[in-house]
């Protein structure tokens, strides 16, 4: 791949702070997934990352027809864009509840299903799809290891069974997500996700044995994806390999997904000789992280974040005076995912060129229902 594969030929027609998406990228992160998975019906991808009926059409035009997402903004841009299969990887509380049953029932040709990790959680939405004359399917989430949501190993199997005797919900599977294992090195990794993965076997061999029916599996993120995928019905559930960035990029050098995202800044002020300023603050880049991890410049590898605020990043540069008033910048957001959700607006670069527009439809945290 050309080290300079971000360059934009129509550059000065881009308005800054912008988001840069590269499709052939995108497409050949789809392409290795359904690789790395062999089946793409074992494919489960979460759609957090690129939130956009585009990105999930490729993906749907791909012969991924299963999908994952946190938010029911992101479950109905699913069912929009004519997704058969949509989990709704959190479990329900007040309000969602009732917008996940107004789902269920606006667009019936889609099949819905959350998590639980809770009775009195499962109790509710029983009662509620009761009343409406409906049945939801359910996941119980099991902590694999996390310490996130989940329920115990050891306490899944009462929950599950329990769930399975109210009228109103149906559990058919088991959940996990071992976010926690990001190892570099796959030796180690491979050993953890193997351990998290054997709280969940664990589970669903103690169900069979007392006559449940084999409870579907769905495990994993991306850096675990392909180790998952080697595994026998198991559904993955990969979510920022569709774009990937500079920090998975560093950590998994094993997985061959390709940065398909960019971020384009300019220069708007020189404060000295070795300083300057960039349009590229908060609202721009996700900032969760430290500040030298937040942007990779990618044409500007002589710069240094010295602060940052919610308009602004104040950069060192070692080469006094290179930099003039305009000048565009390119940088490699460390966490694609809620740099994503600060644009409403992405453009899509093909051949060095923009060739359309895509909507983050669902960083609203409602579309409709």
């Amino acid at each position: 791949m050309s080290e300079s594969w971000y360059l934009v030929d129509d550059i000065n027609e881009i308005d800054s702070p912008a988001l840069l998406i590269y499709k052939d990228r995108v497409q050949h992160n789809i392409a290795l997934a359904i690789q790395i998975v062999g089946d793409v019906d074992r494919l489960r991808p979460h759609v957090k990352t690129h939130k956009s009926t585009d990105a999930t059409k490729l993906m749907l035009e791909a012969g991924i027809t299963k999908f994952k997402c946190a938010t029911i903004a992101e479950a109905e841009m699913l069912a929009q864009c004519g997704a058969a299969d949509v989990l709704l990887a959190y479990q329900p509380a007040g309000p969602k509840v009732r917008r996940l049953l107004k789902l269920i029932q606006q667009y019936g040709g889609v099949h819905f299903s959350c998590l639980v990790d809770s009775l009195e959680a499962a109790r509710i939405i029983a009662e509620e799809a009761t009343k409406k004359n409906l049945e939801v399917s359910l996941f119980v989430d099991v902590n694999v290891g996390m310490n996130r949501t989940g329920v115990m190993p050891q306490d899944a199997i009462l929950l599950y069974q329990a769930c399975n005797e109210l009228k109103g919900i149906k559990v058919v599977g088991l959940h996990g997500y071992d976010g926690q294992i990001n190892d570099a090195d796959l030796g180690i990794r491979k050993q953890r996700a193997d351990e998290a993965f054997s709280r969940l076997i664990k589970v669903q061999e103690h169900l069979q044995t007392n006559g449940t029916s084999q409870p579907v599996i769905i495990m994993g993120g991306s850096p675990t994806f392909a180790i998952h995928a080697q595994r026998k019905n198991v559904e993955c559930s990969p979510g920022t390999f569709v774009y990937w960035d500079k920090s998975y990029e560093e950590s998994f050098p094993d997985l061959a997904f390709l940065p398909a995202v960019v971020v384009l800044f300019r220069v708007v002020s020189i404060v000295n000789a070795t300083r300057i300023c960039l349009d590229l603050g908060h609202k721009s880049i996700a900032s969760e992280n430290t500040l030298n991890r937040r942007v990779y410049f990618l044409n500007a590898n002589d710069l240094s974040p010295v602060s940052h605020s919610e308009e602004h990043m104040v950069v060192e540069t070692v080469l006094p005076n290179r930099y003039k008033i305009g000048d565009a910048l390119y940088g490699m957001p460390y966490h694609v995912c809620p740099t994503c959700a600060l644009y409403d607006t992405a453009y899509v670069i093909e051949g060095r060129k923009v060739k359309e527009e895509w909507q983050m439809v669902a960083r609203d945290r409602k579309i409709l229902v």
